[in-house]
C-alpha cells in the first residue's frame, strides 16, 4: 500500500474469517515489524506467537474480568483505568457494579483467531527517562509500541487485519507462569492478526487544530 493510505485507512479489526494465515505470512509480518524505532536501538521487545488451544483460552479467561471491569468503569463516564482518577467506585460513590462475562469478539474468538501473539519488553533493555518522576512511567512504550504497530501495518499491507489489546497486561501476574515470562520481563500486550470480515477504512480523527498549539500546551492553536 501506499504509506499515507496505509497510515489513514488502518483500524482496529476484531472480526476475522476463519481463513488460516500460513506460518511464512506470520514471519513476513514480523520481519518487517523488526525495523521498528527504539531507545538505543536495543530492540527489547519479545513475542510469543500463541498457537496452543488450550493456552489460548486460559489467557482469554484471564482478560474476560478485565473486559468487564473496563465495561463497567467506563459507563461512569470515566477512562478506565486511567492513572489519574483511580478511584474504583461510580462517580456517585457508590460500588462499581461489575457484570461478568460481558461479550467481547476478541476474548469469545480467541481459539479460532488466525494468529495471536503476546508482545512482551524486556525491561532492562527499555530506558525509562520518567522512572523518578512523581507519577505512572509512560515512556518505555516508546521503544516496544512502535513495533506492535509495524505488525500491524505489515498485516495491512497484506490484506489482513488486526488489533493491538493491552488487557492481558493487568493479569500478568496470572499469566505470566502460563507464558514462561522472565522476571525482568512485562507484557506491553497481545497483537490479534487475520483476514477481516470488514476492513474498516473511514477513521474518525480529531483535527490537527484539536491537538497542537504553538510554542505551549496553552498556545495558539496551529492552523497550518
Amino acid at each position: 500500500m501506499e504509506l499515507g493510505s496505509a497510515i489513514r485507512e488502518t483500524g482496529a479489526v476484531r472480526r476475522f474469517t476463519d481463513e488460516p494465515v500460513d506460518d511464512a505470512t506470520i514471519y513476513q509480518l514480523l520481519d518487517d515489524a523488526r525495523f521498528a524505532p527504539s531507545g538505543g536501538n536495543r530492540q527489547g521487545w519479545r513475542v510469543a506467537l500463541i498457537k496452543d488451544v488450550e493456552l489460548r483460552r486460559q489467557l482469554g479467561q484471564l482478560m474476560q474480568p478485565v473486559w468487564d471491569e473496563y465495561i463497567a468503569i467506563g459507563a461512569t463516564g470515566r477512562t478506565p483505568f486511567n492513572s489519574v482518577d483511580a478511584a474504583t467506585d461510580a462517580a456517585d460513590g457508590t460500588p462499581l457494579v461489575i457484570t461478568p462475562g460481558i461479550p467481547n469478539d476478541i476474548i469469545a474468538g480467541i481459539v479460532d483467531i488466525p494468529v495471536v501473539m503476546v508482545v512482551a519488553a524486556d525491561m532492562s533493555l527499555v530506558a525509562m527517562m520518567d522512572r523518578d518522576l512523581d507519577r505512572k512511567s509512560i515512556t518505555g512504550g516508546g521503544s516496544i509500541y512502535p513495533f506492535c504497530w509495524n505488525l500491524l501495518l505489515a498485516a495491512r499491507s497484506r490484506g489482513l487485519g488486526g488489533v493491538l489489546t493491552t488487557f492481558l497486561a493487568r493479569a500478568e501476574v496470572a499469566a505470566a507462569p502460563l507464558l514462561g515470562l522472565p522476571d525482568t520481563f512485562a507484557i506491553a500486550g497481545a497483537v490479534f492478526i487475520g483476514r477481516p470480515v470488514h476492513q474498516p477504512t473511514r477513521l474518525k480523527r480529531q483535527p490537527v487544530e484539536d491537538f497542537t498549539t504553538v510554542d505551549s500546551f496553552v498556545g495558539e492553536r496551529f492552523d497550518g
